[in-house]
């Protein structure tokens, strides 16, 4: 889980606007970093299934999110894999 000021300091670091907290851009952002710690969580507790099948519908969201920001900010969407070291996707 992430705490309230990690998860501001995440939504500064990508927000498009000063009041922006929902952006495609945002979301993606802190899906990533929930996915990040979900998997490590997972490396420690291999037989935890119930956090699994949450990472794997968290992943799910990234992903549909990514697909709609690289139809609608092609720029934005490279920006924003750059700057996360995502890969591009499928």
């Amino acid at each position: 889980m992430i705490s309230k000021t990690r998860k501001q300091k995440i939504i500064k670091e990508v927000q498009l606007h000063p009041t922006d907290s929902g952006s495609a851009h945002v979301q993606i952002s802190i899906l990533t970093k929930r996915i990040e710690e979900l998997a490590s969580h997972l490396k420690k507790n291999a037989k935890d299934n119930h956090s699994r099948r949450g990472l794997l519908a968290m992943v799910a969201d990234r992903q549909a999110h990514m697909k709609y920001l690289e139809k609608k900010d092609p720029k934005g969407f490279a920006a924003l894999n750059k700057k996360l070291g995502l890969k591009k996707s499928a």
